[in-house]
């Protein structure tokens, strides 16, 4: 698709594509996500259709010509003594005149349908991005809880085996070494079950970002967000897309009202053509003005005009519903992070005094002061320190993205990646006035030859 084919170029020569010997960085899998998105595709074939509904909305304002060629074979005597093959060619024109804007209408709906595409686009996007960030974020973090675990392991097989010679000597009973056993056990069943969450998250890894990771590079700094909820409540009031996208829906709505008033209106419309008997050498022009008024249609105009306006009520207040929706997808986007940020706080604190313990009590295991259980017990602390702090620093990293994309920021001109967005004022502008030849329609087959490609 087009998207792709200007993010391939941008990272072959803005170098975003990391070499082989380098690690794989966030930005590379952001760039790969948004390259390789079926999703975003989909809806920017769908965008493009939307940008065709204002061509054929442009196009009823126009006339319309047809040519029509008949043969017909006619009895020119009631004895059926002679008959008559008669050939026609016609050219008719048909061009409404006047309809009190009802076409008219029927462009802006269109054009505004366009611009709440596009606004539905831009969501797409930052659900796309979105789900690159929590992709790689999450396979970092599985790689370091296996790493954990692996430890884990290796901590508790010393322990087994410093039990076992304690055992030998007439030091502990046989009960210090089961238990030694069956931790061990649970530790291989841990990572185990860790490896699997390391291979789900690269599976996740590939569906999104296209491809399955490499050496990923460490997280980069997080981006600037807002100074406080209410700074960033307003600045999503003004910038999300499910916002701008309810508001041109509001737009559509009342559109649609007048539409329907229009429909009431009389049309007025030239009709006009030349036929030309071949037969007879025969030539005929005709030239009419028709006057059209519904006078009676059981109700139904009526019907049509109620239901906009209660489809304008609809739009009213879907766009109220997103606004509180909106508020509180960043309220709750913000007190995540302020929850992720304090279990940083605490899980460090924890991990220190985790380590702590786990040192004195080895030690004083070594002097007969503990037994094999509490050092297993206190490793076991230990372990569940460090993972729950690793897991809030994760959610905490994601979180500041999902700040951004509740506020209506996430996207790929916002991360400043360097990589070349989907135009759709491109497609757009070459066939808003619905072309059908010359350099316009040239440029419009250079474009789809692109999008192709």
């Amino acid at each position: 698709m087009m998207r792709a084919f200007l993010t391939a170029v941008a990272v072959s020569v803005l170098g975003f594509s990391a070499p082989a010997a380098q690690a794989e960085t966030l930005a590379d899998a952001l760039a790969s996500a948004y390259k390789n998105s079926k999703l975003l595709d989909q809806n920017e074939a769908l965008l493009r259709a939307a940008d065709e509904d204002v061509a054929q909305a442009v196009a009823r304002l126009r006339p319309v010509i047809n040519f029509v060629a008949q043969a017909q074979n006619t009895d020119t005597n009631p004895d059926r003594a002679t008959d008559g093959l008669q050939k026609t060619m016609t050219l008719a024109l048909q061009w409404t005149l006047l309809d009190f804007g009802r076409n008219r209408l029927g462009v802006e709906i269109a054009k505004e349908t366009v611009l709440a595409t596009r606004e539905a686009l831009k969501d797409l996007e930052a659900q796309v991005l979105l789900s690159a960030v929590s992709a790689y974020v999450d396979v970092r973090l599985q790689a370091e809880i296996v790493s954990l675990r692996q430890s884990n392991v290796r901590l508790i097989g010393q322990e087994l085996k410093a039990a076992q010679d304690r055992f030998d000597v007439g030091e502990v009973t046989r009960t210090d070494v089961a238990i030694a056993e069956a931790r061990l056990a649970a530790a291989r069943s841990g990572l185990a079950a860790a490896e699997g969450d390391f291979k789900v998250a690269r599976e996740r890894y590939k569906a999104v970002v296209g491809d399955y990771p490499g050496n990923l590079a460490g997280l980069p700094p997080l981006p600037k967000t807002a100074r406080s909820m209410e700074e960033a409540r307003m600045i999503a009031l003004r910038t999300h897309p499910d916002i701008l996208a309810a508001q041109r829906q509001v737009t559509i709505s009342e559109l649609g009202v007048e539409a329907t008033k229009a429909a009431m209106r009389p049309t007025v419309t030239f009709e006009g053509g030349i036929t030309e008997d071949i037969g007879n050498d025969a030539r005929r022009d005709t030239a009419s003005l028709s006057f059209n008024q519904t006078l009676y249609a059981g109700g139904a105009l009526s019907s049509a005009h109620r239901a906009a306006l209660a489809q304008k009520e609809a739009a009213q207040a879907g766009l109220l519903q997103t606004t509180i929706t909106v508020g509180e997808t960043v309220g709750n986007a913000w007190a995540a992070l302020e929850v992720a940020g304090a279990s940083i706080q605490a899980g460090t604190l924890q991990v220190q005094a985790a380590q702590t313990a786990f040192d004195g009590v080895r030690e004083e295991a070594t002097l007969g002061a503990r037994t094999t259980l509490d050092v297993l017990n206190a490793e076991q602390e230990l372990l569940d320190a460090r993972a729950t702090k690793l897991q809030a620093e994760a959610q905490r990293y994601i979180g500041v993205y999902s700040l951004l994309s509740a506020m209506g920021l996430l996207s790929v001109e916002h991360l400043n990646l360097g990589v070349p967005t989907y135009d759709p004022a491109l497609y757009y502008n070459a066939v808003k006035t619905a072309p059908i030849t010359s350099p316009q329609g040239k440029k419009l087959q250079r474009i789809l030859d692109k999008i192709g490609d």
